[in-house]
């Protein structure tokens, strides 16, 4: 690591001890952020989480280790583990094992991210067969005391009886609530700060990231990774959306960079968070 970054991550370790006690807000990481570099060595790039003042993740598997062997390795780096993923066919055939998961490594969250579908062809039965699945998995997560979310990837915005499926969606989740991923939102052309004053209480979870200027938009969940730019420095109104996230009392604010730069990056967009949570 270079001396600039090393400073930087100081000064962002000062900054979070600083803050701590002063927002409910946590900040956390998609481990997905660090997917080539977990294939090299996990043990230290989750040293390297710890380092840059993170303690709460959002899981990426187990990397090849045992359940136990990897919860250990949690422990040994200070590493909460606050949510789990569960693929849609895991929580429509076997939620109960995901939610037995999710209780092993003292997660709160279980997350689904993609409904299955043709390219392009995401409509009114996917969402329906997604809405059935979703109400009767995140029952079951909610009486074992979690909460099962959805992730948006920007297909479900597509019109729907005057609005969109994603609308249609969210304003029939009986039992589910959402984890907003504000890059896809913005893919999509939706207005990521906008869908969180409308729904103030089902998105208990962000993925912060940021978009370089002039970045097509797409709304198929596809996208130029190497978009992903320090937080604060794209064309996503991050700041407004972190200052909405702390007045509606979000539980995680999960960076996730996916840009091949995301370790130089993420201490920088760790720092930025913290920056507006200290005001």
């Amino acid at each position: 690591m270079n001396k600039p970054l090393l400073l930087l991550v100081f000064a962002t370790l000062l900054l979070v001890e600083s803050t701590s006690d002063l927002q409910a807000q946590k900040i956390g990481l998609q481990l997905y952020s660090l997917r080539e570099q977990m294939k090299t060595d996990v043990e230290r790039y989750h040293q390297l989480i710890n380092q840059w003042g993170i303690r709460y993740i959002e899981g990426g598997g187990t990397y090849g280790l045992s359940e136990k062997k990897y919860k250990a390795l949690l422990e040994k780096y200070g590493l909460q583990l606050v949510s789990v993923g569960g693929t849609f066919e895991e929580m429509r055939d076997n939620p109960q094992a995901v939610i037995e998961r999710a209780r092993f490594f003292g997660a709160n969250y279980i997350v689904t991210f993609w409904i299955p579908h043709a390219s392009g062809s995401f409509g009114e039965v996917e969402a329906k067969e997604a809405l059935e699945v979703f109400n009767r998995a995140g029952r079951m997560a909610k009486e074992a005391g979690l909460t099962f979310c959805y992730h948006p990837h920007g297909y479900e915005f597509t019109p729907y009886e005057g609005g969109t499926l994603f609308d249609y969606i969210l304003e029939n989740a009986e039992h589910f609530a959402f984890e907003m991923d504000v890059f896809w939102v913005k893919m999509a052309g939706a207005d990521p700060l906008a869908l969180l004053k409308a729904y103030p209480d089902k998105f208990p979870l962000l993925h912060l990231k940021d978009r370089k200027p002039g970045t097509p938009g797409s709304s198929d969940g596809t996208g130029d990774k190497q978009s992903n730019v320090v937080l604060g420095e794209g064309d996503i109104d991050v700041e407004g959306i972190i200052r909405h996230a702390k007045m509606a009392g979000t539980d995680y604010l999960l960076i996730e960079d996916e840009s091949s730069r995301s370790v130089a990056q993420i201490p920088q967009s760790v720092y930025f968070i913290q920056s507006i949570l200290a005001e």
